[in-house]
């Protein structure tokens, strides 16, 4: 190939690909703009409506970063996180083969919003070894298309990047069916084969720093582009 010619290749990839990658940071940043002031306004509307029931429940809604927010409400914590990557989906994924991507590869670059739940005694008692989930992917393209993949709701109910435009409402659906989700998925008793040893270091800890694991147990394993439950 003539250097000219490699030169056109690459203004040509500046000009498209590149361009089309700034502008999904962008929708995605503004979409997680919206995502933290939702869940400013969720927080104070359960808060609300838990005094009216005479419940006090806590419910907190904490900012950790331009990138990263939490939602903690009774035991559980769901940790919002954008990554500042732009990601192209697999080509065996279910999103690829949509007439909608089809039409334009371009459309199938997004931007990643993923939320996590955690139980909220593994931050406030600071045990580094309990894990949390990832329950839900929000994915938002250059059009401001998305499709999400999750757990239950999540999983079905934002599924079809063709007809599915991001907005305010959207969004309040996605993080409330979260919330639901998380409330609903139950911390269990781990297998007793798991726990039976302890060692004297992890007994003279404090019992809330206890390096045993805990979290909440559900089968579920990652495949390339889905969720598959046990």
């Amino acid at each position: 190939m003539q250097a000219s010619e490699s030169r056109e290749k690459i203004i040509e990839l500046l000009t498209t690909k590149s361009v089309c990658k700034y502008k999904v940071f962008d929708n995605t940043y503004d979409s997680f703009l919206q995502i933290k002031e939702l869940l400013k306004e969720i927080a104070n509307e359960v808060k609300a409506d838990l005094r009216k029931k005479e419940k006090d429940i806590p419910v907190e809604y904490t900012e950790r970063g331009k990138y990263e927010a939490e939602f903690k409400v009774a035991g559980d914590l769901l940790i919002f996180s954008m990554h500042t990557n732009i990601f192209e989906f697999p080509k065996a994924h279910a999103v690829m083969q949509s007439r909608y991507i089809k039409e334009d590869r371009l459309r199938s670059y997004c931007g990643v919003v993923n939320i996590y739940n955690f139980l909220s005694d593994s931050f406030k008692f600071n045990r580094e070894n309990d894990i949390g989930y990832l329950i839900g992917r929000l994915f938002i393209n250059r059009e401001n298309h998305f499709v999400v993949e999750g757990k239950k709701q999540l999983g079905f109910l934002f599924n079809n990047i063709a007809t599915q435009h991001i907005d305010k409402k959207s969004l309040k659906d996605i993080i409330e069916a979260a919330l639901q989700y998380a409330i609903n998925f139950d911390l269990l008793v781990p297998p007793f084969e798991e726990v039976k040893f302890v060692s004297v270091k992890e007994m003279n800890q404090l019992t809330s720093n206890i390096s045993l694991r805990t979290g909440k147990r559900l089968g579920f394993n990652y495949k390339a582009g889905n969720i598959e439950i046990k």
